[in-house]
């Protein structure tokens, strides 16, 4: 049983269709990636999972169970998290007081927040920082803050929209490690990014939406050989570096 089942899914904006019966499967333990060109619906994607957005039409299922039409608050209580595109830390607030938001999805208990606060401090790399403002924090510690809060959710599900967006070759690698290291502890990944040097690697599947619709889905090799996804999206200068490497 998939631990993530979206069928035909369907959004529409008015007139525009975002999402066209997009059917997807993450089982547990995998990367997946979500890629495609500006506007293919992959946010859109998200924000309907994860509540933020009620489907046109169409079911999601997590762990067998039907959450289609359930708030976002209720979906995270069940195990889906994520991130977003543009980061949103509290400022104002500490790093350890960011985190502790995420940790509050799962306890009343300031003491038992701080704890697990601290643990995903500790796992994220953000321990020095813990007592900086948010705000002030550069954007490749702003991202990860973002990850981190949804770690503290407690997720079987964490979904992640561009972490890597703007990052230069270092923080990007170490972005690269940070997810694996997710994965390792037992969360499932499923990630939007638009840096192919950085998805194909680490996704153990790879899906593409063109137009709100899904066009391949597949291993990254061959995704990358796809002849509609160079089209719509890879390019074939991204392909022929490929075939030479």
């Amino acid at each position: 049983m998939a631990l993530l089942e979206v069928k035909q899914l369907t959004k529409n904006f008015g007139g525009l269709m975002a999402n066209d019966h997009v059917d997807l499967q993450v089982i547990e333990g995998e990367i997946v990636g979500l890629i495609g060109p500006n506007g293919a619906g992959k946010t859109t994607l998200f924000n309907c999972i994860s509540g933020f957005y009620p489907l046109t039409s169409g079911q999601v299922f997590f762990k067998g169970e039907d959450i289609t039409g359930l708030p976002s608050n209720e979906i995270c209580l069940k195990g889906i998290a994520r991130t977003f595109q543009i980061v949103r830390v509290f400022k104002d607030l500490p790093v350890l007081d960011n985190i502790m938001v995420g940790a509050f999805n799962r306890t009343g208990s300031s003491s038992v927040a701080r704890k697990k606060a601290m643990e995903v401090l500790d796992f994220c790399g953000l321990m020095p920082k813990k007592g900086m403002p948010a705000g002030g924090l550069t954007i490749a510690d702003k991202k990860r803050l973002e990850v981190a809060k949804a770690f503290a959710t407690g997720p079987s599900l964490l979904m992640l929209d561009e972490a890597m967006a703007g990052l230069n070759q270092t923080e990007t690698a170490e972005a690269v490690e940070l997810v694996k290291k997710i994965r390792q502890s037992g969360v499932t990944v499923l990630l939007v990014e638009h840096v192919m040097e950085v998805v194909m690697p680490i996704s153990n599947r790879v899906v593409v939406l063109d137009y709100g619709r899904k066009i391949a889905e597949d291993t990254p090799q061959k995704v990358i050989n796809n002849e509609e996804v160079i089209k719509a999206y890879l390019g074939d200068k991204y392909h022929a570096s490929r075939r030479t490497n």
